[in-house]
């Protein structure tokens, strides 16, 4: 394969790297909620085998639905496999119309899996004797027998940007034999993941060195049954007992070479694509990000399409305000402001933020210590060894074994006592097992949403993550954030933390923290002119103290923080329309207790529930709600017969006025704030919306110029009977902020 006039035929083993993205990335989607983190890293993936191997032709092999040969022949082939999800199947249609707008033809065989399509080519390839050579694009290493002078592997070491190429040496080096032993290996240890069983007894280690002396299992059984003291006698009555099953594993780990295929070079030839077709597909699934890259395989000019892409994007943000003006839900005021919003959310995207990687590798290292000494301790608490990520294992070992009551718990349509996290959190204290339990779900979300998956989603471009940013994406007026979430990351626990610790400023800057202090609290009071409420924040009281003193009878310095926790539930639950049961458990106290409570509560704040009297009132004569500034939203669930969809929309219509009316707020002052410092875009960038936070990443000098000027607009933004008020904190990472203080 050193001749330089060789050309390059790459065969992608689609099956197996969109398996490896599935599970390697976050859970990305569109807009419209269709998952696509399998298409997006298989585009990665794809894009980096064009630019860097600059094949001359590309095949992709898939599998079909149905039993292959080998599971006819052997019913529990690949039967310890847990199925992937649907959500992953669901992409596979995606990823061949990707394969399809790059004119790179699909070779798929009834009975077959991709492994024998692409053996099948890679050896009609050397048969006719071309100056091609092979390069075989997998996310496993099943295929490392087909490697020989004229193909290689190029295969996926570690999510789907780490990558390296095995040719004979690399595959001597890592398993010390040469490629074609590699059936005859796994005949010999079997394969757990393809649920081939091999010979009882015999590892990697026995197995190898078998290999080494007799090279292929035919010569070893050969060489036994001559001379039978060749081997201990352990050893030698195992092989012995197991010949036929060594002998079939080592057929079913053989890939096929000879599939009724159809191939043709000529046929595979890249480069007669349609770059339009690719980009439009591109936007569809909202990967604009990737669109930049394709100027490293088209020729074409980044700006061009870069800017290409930036005035698509900001078509489509004014096309969804419009059909959201014209369907009554904006007021004239928000409609413009949300035209005002649209280019300062794009340069928050275009901003992007730094992560340290080194942070996050440190960090996984941590929580995968601690989820194997959680792993352990609920196997011991269970008596058992059982896969914790199983709902259906878990249930078994909760409900079966361990006996714990199932009294209100909800379950699975297959009849199956819930494991969901709402479920468990109803056992809470019940048993031990149950808080490890939440600890280890909690652990491994976060590891699998962040930990491991934000390095992946790091520009090549600038180093920094870019999240997408939906403006209307929520009914209440509030940004979304995704690819990543950047506005789910626990904020009171330890790990949340630490994770927001790998978000960094760039040299000579720190991240400047705006933030709306109990914005919710004083919009529900000043929307409710509930005096009261109102004095109380504006004499920049503790309002959970006060109203706990206020309820409790109770004078300030005698209030317990259990009273102040109920209080601080309460005070929050008015706002999404706590039910007596949902206060009950979010305060801990008995229902009995929480209703008299409720009572003196709104005995108290009398305004407060004038307002939710009022709110429930006009949306069941006027069918909707809407905030301090005309932001709609329609409730015609409130008028149903139905109980719950009754109810729902009540809660709906207590919550919209409160959180749209805050949304509308933050949304005004990043607007004036972005006009303010316009100019100054190399001293101060705005990066980041979380709910009522604003994050900027600001020059060191600029800090105390830059702080009492944020913190002015926000609290001028709109004058409440309850005063808005703004706490600004510094630092070098998200994590580690300070008050700021000039």
């Amino acid at each position: 394969m050193s001749d330089k006039n060789q050309k390059t035929l790459v065969l992608i083993d689609s099956h197996a790297l969109i398996h490896r993205a599935f599970h390697a990335l976050p859970d990305l989607s569109t807009k419209k909620g269709e998952r696509v983190n399998a298409v997006y890293g298989f585009i990665l993936v794809l894009l980096k085998v064009l630019k860097e191997l600059k094949p001359d032709y590309v095949a992709a092999a898939f599998d079909l639905q149905g039993p292959t040969f080998r599971h006819k022949e052997f019913e529990d082939y690949k039967a310890t496999r847990v199925k992937a999800p649907d959500e992953l199947y669901a992409q596979i249609g995606r990823v061949k119309e990707v394969v399809s707008a790059f004119g790179i033809p699909v070779y798929e065989k009834e009975g077959f899996e991709a492994d024998d399509i692409i053996g099948t080519i890679a050896t009609k390839n050397n048969n006719q004797k071309t100056i091609t050579k092979n390069i075989i694009v997998t996310g496993d290493l099943d295929t490392l027998q087909l490697i020989n002078e004229s193909t290689r592997v190029y295969t996926l070491r570690k999510g789907v940007k780490d990558t390296m190429i095995y040719d004979e040496k690399a595959v001597l080096d890592r398993y010390g034999l040469k490629p074609e032993q590699m059936p005859d290996y796994r005949g010999l240890k079997g394969d757990p993941s393809d649920n081939i069983p091999g010979v009882p007894g015999i590892g990697e280690k026995t197995a190898t060195e078998l290999l080494k002396k007799f090279n292929t299992i035919e010569e070893l059984y050969e060489e036994l049954e001559k001379n039978p003291k060749i081997q201990n006698p352990k050893l030698y009555e195992k092989l012995i007992e197991n010949k036929d099953q060594a002998v079939f594993s080592k057929y079913l780990a053989t890939i096929k070479r000879d599939v009724p295929i159809k191939f043709k070079l000529e046929g595979a030839k890249f480069g007669k694509y349609d770059l339009e077709k690719i980009k439009a597909l591109f936007r569809e699934l909202e990967f604009f990000s990737l669109i930049n890259r394709l100027s490293e395989i088209s020729g074409g000019s980044p700006e061009e399409i870069e800017e290409a892409i930036k005035n698509e994007e900001t078509r489509g943000v004014y096309q969804k305000i419009d059909e959201a003006y014209k369907a009554g839900i904006l007021s004239y005021k928000i409609y413009e402001l949300e035209k005002e919003v649209a280019p300062v959310i794009e340069k928050m995207e275009k901003s992007g933020i730094k992560i340290d990687v080194g942070k996050l590798k440190m960090l996984g290292k941590k929580v995968d210590s601690r989820l194997l000494n959680l792993e352990k301790e609920i196997h011991q608490l269970s008596g058992a060894d059982f896969n914790i990520n199983s709902p259906q294992q878990l249930s078994d070992i909760l409900f079966e074994k361990l006996k714990l009551g199932t009294k209100g718990l909800k379950k699975t349509p297959g009849r199956v006592i819930s494991t969901a996290a709402p479920e468990l959190l109803k056992l809470k204290g019940s048993h031990k097992i149950i808080d490890l339990i939440l600890e280890y779900r909690e652990l491994a979300k976060l590891k699998s949403t962040y930990i491991n998956a934000l390095p992946s989603l790091i520009s090549e471009k600038d180093s920094r993550i870019h999240t997408q940013y939906d403006q209307l994406g929520a009914a209440t007026g509030r940004l979304s954030s995704r690819n990543p979430n950047l506005q789910n990351i626990p904020i009171k626990t330890d790990l949340g933390n630490e994770i927001r610790k790998a978000f960094v400023a760039e040299k000579g800057f720190l991240f400047l923290a705006a933030d709306y202090s109990q914005i919710e609290l004083r919009v529900v009071a000043s929307l409710a002119q509930d005096k009261k409420m109102i004095g109380i924040l504006k004499a920049g009281q503790d309002i959970h103290l006060a109203t706990a003193a206020e309820v409790f009878e109770t004078p300030l310095e005698k209030v317990t923080p259990k009273m102040r926790q109920a209080a601080k539930a309460l005070n929050f639950g008015v706002i999404y329309g706590m039910s007596i049961h949902g206060f009950a458990q979010a305060a801990g106290i008995e229902s009995a207790k929480a209703k008299i409570f409720i009572k003196k509560y709104f005995d108290e704040f009398k305004g407060v529930a004038r307002y939710i009297e009022t709110i429930k009132s006009q949306v069941a004569d006027k069918g909707f709600a809407q905030t301090l500034f005309g932001r709609k939203r329609f409730l015609p669930e409130v008028n149903s017969s139905a109980w719950n969809l009754r109810q729902a929309a009540e809660r709906a219509a207590i919550n919209f006025p409160v959180q749209g009316t805050a949304a509308d707020l933050v949304k005004m002052a990043m607007v004036k704030i972005d006009s303010a410092f316009r100019l100054k875009s190399d001293k101060i960038k705005m990066l980041l919306q979380a709910h009522d936070e604003l994050i900027f990443e600001v020059r060191k000098d600029y800090i105390d110029e830059s702080a009492p000027r944020i913190k002015n607009i926000m609290e001028s933004i709109y004058q409440l009977p309850a005063p808005l008020i703004v706490e600004i904190e510094t630092g070098d990472n998200w994590g580690e902020l300070m008050k700021w203080k000039r």
